[in-house]
């Protein structure tokens, strides 16, 4: 079964719930009219993704991510599957159109069980109905027995709009969550889906708008935006035939204290690989020969620590880029303080970015890239409190330090002040030593050839996380940073 992509435009559950009802009023539907076709939108990837499958457990809670449940049941059954329907708690305290639901499956014959310890192992599709975004606060004990019982089975989960105890909003739980194989989500992509933890719990994303999308769009302001590659194709035009070096910008890459000159050196292959018409490093004296001899098109100078050789290179490049290998020695903590005052857009990565925290500024002509232990520190947080609320998080890093944040991990986050963007590209082969230094590279790399701060922050990091899916296609344990190069060339250069 093909699905159509997802949506760009993303909310957060309460904006659904809010819409969907004004939605269904201006188009005079009964809200239960939604729920019908919110089961039929499951039942649909159900039997496209599962066709052969004969015996259907559906668990049910007392919302109306229940009631949907229960048209899924009603729907199977009508089809000839075998289903099994368990609800938690008392099917009959059901209101409204989730008692609806109900009914009609008792009508057609259904049958409403109660929660086993285990799935039986003739179960070939589970189907989670039992929370949606209708959760508040931590799972409740019976609830979170039965989720991990759902977790322990064997057979594939689908979703109903949200794996339950997942935060809609966040991509966090408090303990404990339905891994899904699909999430099939309703009227509004929730924003949570596409960030943090969510990439462990909600498998395939499928989006069912249930006919009323189009007019909910046009009323619900995104919370945040999905980043799509229309929207990074159009900073990527074919260049002008009478170009030369100088009209693409020159990036200066520094980092690579004593043993870390790889991190430099990947920094600034990235740089040129993504198009800059002219890289240059500065670095430790001893890294000078290996980078030179690795890469010669790369202009490669060490530093003694001379105040005028910094200046120099700073007047003649369009864009800095700090951090990758700097280490945090005097040497490092001297090439830092020369750079900070300057007024050349900036890239800041790594150590670049533990230096910072040391003595915070707002600045509106940088990009910071920190992942979750960098964004922690200029925080003055932990990990855990970063991860707990990414999207509250890289809202802090940004109105502190300004210009853009760029908040790494799965489902990568972007802010400007105004408008919040995520990265659903990517992969688990990203992680591993070096990735950050390419991607700051990317991103200097498109600043010097005009792209505003956001949009090379945006364009930066669809690409760097679109190549690695490209390199992933040989596996994803083994990736490593420098794989990622002839893939870049190509997004760089889309035909």
């Amino acid at each position: 079964m093909v699905m159509p992509p997802l949506p760009t435009s993303l909310y957060r559950a309460e904006q659904v719930r809010v819409g969907e009802k004004a939605v269904a009023q201006a188009m005079q539907l009964e809200m239960y009219q939604l729920m019908e076709r919110a089961g039929q939108a499951v039942f649909s990837a159900l039997i496209g993704k599962y066709p052969d499958a004969a015996s259907v457990l559906v668990c049910c809670g007392g919302g109306n991510n229940g009631g949907d449940g229960y048209v899924v049941a009603r729907l199977a059954r009508e089809h000839g599957l075998n289903v099994q329907l368990w609800h938690l708690g008392d099917a009959f305290q059901l209101t409204g159109d989730a008692a609806t639901a109900r009914d009609a499956w008792v009508a057609a014959g259904g049958e409403i069980g109660v929660p086993h310890a285990d799935v039986p192992e003739s179960v070939e599709v589970i189907i989670d109905a039992l929370l949606g975004t209708g959760l508040k606060g931590s799972v409740r004990s019976d609830c979170a027995t039965l989720i991990e019982a759902i977790n322990r089975a064997i057979s594939p989960v689908i979703a109903v709009d949200v794996p339950s105890g997942l935060c809609a909003d966040t991509g966090t739980h408090s303990g404990v969550a339905v891994q899904a194989d699909i999430t099939v989500t309703f009227i509004g992509v929730k924003q949570g889906l596409c960030t943090g933890l969510a990439a462990r719990y909600c498998g395939d994303i499928q989006f069912a708008g249930l006919e009323v999308a189009e007019i909910f769009q046009q009323i619900a302001e995104p919370a945040s935006v999905r980043i799509d590659e229309r929207q990074i194709l159009r900073h990527l035009p074919v260049r002008d035939r009478a170009a030369h070096k100088g009209d693409h910008g020159r990036v200066l890459c520094v980092g690579g204290d004593l043993g870390m000159a790889g991190a430099i050196r990947l920094a600034a292959e990235a740089s040129a690989r993504t198009g800059a018409g002219l890289t240059a490093v500065i670095t430790q004296p001893d890294n000078v020969l290996s980078i030179v001899t690795a890469r010669p098109e790369i202009m490669v100078q060490g530093w003694q620590e001379k105040a005028h050789e910094i200046s120099q290179r700073q007047d003649w490049a369009d864009v800095v880029v700090i951090g990758p290998g700097l280490g945090q020695s005097d040497w490092s903590q001297a090439l830092f303080f020369y750079l900070h005052g300057c007024e050349k857009k900036t890239v800041i990565d790594a150590d670049g970015l533990n230096l910072l925290s040391f003595s915070p500024d707002y600045k509106n002509n940088r990009i910071i890239t920190p992942h979750p232990g960098e964004a922690a520190r200029l925080l003055k947080t932990t990990v855990k409190e970063v991860e707990a609320d990414r999207f509250r998080a890289v809202r802090s890093l940004q109105q502190k330090y300004g210009g853009v944040a760029v908040l790494k991990g799965a489902g990568t986050l972007i802010y400007d002040g105004q408008q919040l963007w995520i990265c659903s590209e990517g992969n688990p082969g990203m992680a591993t030593g070096g990735m950050g230094d390419v991607l700051s590279g990317i991103i200097g790399a498109l600043l010097g050839q005009g792209l505003s701060l956001p949009d090379a922050a945006c364009a930066g990091v669809w690409i760097h996380s679109k190549a690695a899916d490209l390199c992933a296609r040989d596996g994803e344990r083994g990736m490593l940073a420098g794989d990622l190069f002839p893939y870049i060339r190509q997004l760089v250069n889309p035909r």
